[in-house]
């Protein structure tokens, strides 16, 4: 027996300003949902709490907008993903340096989403 982690919960302020940010910097598949939204990625999925959502079950102290921590695989040399920020004008606010994740040692950089939520993009490309 094993399990997959299948979705989380991030919270949002802007849902436009959202959506555009997670479709075109982190590749989502911006997924419409009972009057909200849900963020698809390959492997797994961003459900959102937001303006006008009333969710239920919430965990005990629900996240806030900026509240979350999240690391998302980036397929490539960590150099191609410092441009493709640069190209989206996300500023890059540590890295990249080393760090440990799901499939071991890879290169890490960290940014914020619209709402100032970490975001990280781990490579195991030159580790490979």
């Amino acid at each position: 027996m094993h399990v997959k982690l299948d979705h989380c919960v991030l919270h949002v302020s802007d849902w436009e300003r959202s959506n555009v940010f997670y479709r075109d910097v982190l590749f989502a598949e911006v997924v419409p949902h009972k009057g909200h939204w849900a963020y698809r990625f390959e492997r797994g999925q961003l459900n959102l709490h937001g303006p006008g959502a009333t969710p239920r079950p919430v965990a005990h102290i629900p996240v806030a907008p900026g509240g979350s921590d999240l690391c998302f695989e980036w397929d490539g040399p960590i150099s191609t993903a410092i441009s493709h920020l640069g190209r989206h004008d996300v500023e890059i606010e540590l890295g990249p340096l080393p760090r440990f994740g799901s499939r071991g040692n890879g290169t890490s950089i960290y940014f914020r989403d619209p709402d100032g939520s970490l975001l990280e993009f781990i490579s195991y490309a030159e580790n490979a």
